[in-house]
């Protein structure tokens, strides 16, 4: 058992999500194995973003292959490092845009996602706020020497809030947002709980009509469908100029634009997202991130995937001139290779201390029968390249619950039962993991 002490909160979400194939929000650093050179890519992108550049990263890669488990990591590195982060699932009901406000139902899980290092489980935006007005009361402070009670104290405060908001005003939208930053910042001077919370209900996409929004606030715009993603950019200049790094927007299961059956509504949410790819390419956003995981079919499909439209194919296709086996980091595209063995069996290696210490119990789980369950796991798939962390994960941790809770039954009992029956072809596999291979020798 490892000497390293996780917290049983955190060993219980790893075996919950890990148990159920889903991709845990915390204690990733944990169970994080290979991938060196796409974090090392993802590392580098957050750098350029700091420095008040935009990307915009397709991840590509099958079911199962690590593409959530790469967002979840982009998303802790970029909390810890000083970014607001906010992700959401897209899914037939949120999209990049719809007739039935499916790009605004996206815009609005992604603000109820907001998250920052005080805040990482959601939530952020009033306390992204708060923290911008508290910053300018403690600077006033110093730089002045005043109390909260002094009556230049107030004139000062005012004074570089609207320098923030005059320099938003000329962004397309501007003008409104910085009229609801404004009407924020007289609810906290004026103590009016309900003005405060009329911005936050506008910043977070909820108003559904403009005449709402004129008699709360007295803006004649609000976010909608077809401008949603104007307000990303303002979001993400804003967080800038108030001192966080950058923005950085994490969308998974792209697929579901993939799986949608009308043609012209794909369409139009393939045309939103050359939109978004455009404007973070081209230098018409600042401090932006925008990171898109799909299967290779929603990418490669030339019927109804990505490359079915010629804009987007043209711009994601990769350079002809690289040979099978190499890849171009930097490309807007990366495709997730198969982690390999070694790493495959480190990863099981941790996932088996985490439930060692959940449980409270000492394994004895061999060498030997990590690899023999490695060879019966990839047999009952039928080949060695379909093999994912996701799949092998999870039945290894069936197989760890089973050992735990049954003392009269041992890992050779399971390997050779019906949980692992074979399916397909496999002989040929034996080799690929033999005991002796080099890719084992520890």
């Amino acid at each position: 058992m490892s000497d390293v002490k996780i917290p049983k909160r955190i060993t219980t979400a790893l075996l919950n999500s890990l148990g159920s194939g889903v991709t845990p929000r915390i204690g990733l650093e944990y169970i994080a194995v290979g991938r060196k050179n796409e974090i090392e890519t993802l590392l580098n992108d957050l750098a350029n973003i700091k420095e008040g550049g935009s990307v915009f990263r397709l991840i590509v890669g099958r079911y199962g292959s690590g593409k959530s488990f790469l967002l979840q990591i982009i998303r802790n590195y970029a909390m810890e490092r000083g970014y607001v982060v906010a992700d959401a699932d897209l899914s037939p009901e949120r999209k990049l845009c719809g007739n039935k406000g499916q790009g605004l139902a996206t815009y609005r899980e992604l603000i109820q996602n907001m998250s920052t290092k005080v805040r990482p489980d959601g939530g952020a935006l009033s306390s992204v706020l708060e923290k911008w007005i508290a910053q300018i009361q403690m600077d006033v402070m110093k730089e002045y020497n005043l109390t909260a009670s002094d009556p230049a104290f107030a004139a000062q405060v005012e004074l570089r809030i609207y320098q923030v908001i005059n320099s938003m005003e000329a962004m397309v939208h501007g003008f409104d947002f910085a009229k609801v930053l404004t009407a924020y910042w007289e609810g906290c001077k004026t103590g009016s709980l309900e003005k405060k919370n009329s911005a936050l209900k506008w910043f977070r996409g909820e108003y559904s009509t403009k005449t709402e929004a004129m008699s709360e606030l007295g803006v004649r715009i609000i976010i909608d469908d077809s401008t949603w993603f104007d307000y990303i950019k303002l979001m993400s200049l804003f967080v800038r100029r108030i001192g966080y790094n950058g923005f950085i927007v994490l969308l998974d299961e792209g697929v579901n634009l993939y799986k949608i059956s009308n043609t012209i509504a794909r369409n139009n949410n393939y045309e939103k997202l050359l939109t978004i790819f455009n404007d973070t390419m081209q230098g018409r956003s600042s401090g932006l991130g925008i990171y898109l995981c799909g299967t290779p079919q929603f990418v490669e499909d030339t019927r109804r995937g990505l490359f079915s439209y010629e804009a987007l194919k043209s711009r994601l296709a990769a350079s002809r001139f690289l040979k099978d086996g190499l890849r171009d980091m930097q490309s807007p595209v990366i495709y997730l290779d198969r982690i390999s063995n070694e790493e495959i069996y480190v990863l099981l290696l941790k996932v088996l201390d985490i439930h060692q210490q959940h449980y409270g119990y000492t394994s004895t789980v061999t060498e030997d029968n990590l690899i023999s369950f490695m060879k019966a796991a990839t047999k009952r798939i039928g080949a060695d390249e379909l093999l994912t962390p996701r799949e092998i994960v999870r039945d290894f941790i069936g197989i760890l619950n089973i050992l735990q809770q049954r003392s009269d039954i041992t890992f050779a009992d399971l390997l050779g039962g019906d949980l692992f029956k074979t399916s397909g072809r496999s002989g040929e596999l034996e080799d690929d993991f033999d005991d002796d291979s080099a890719e084992f020798t520890l």
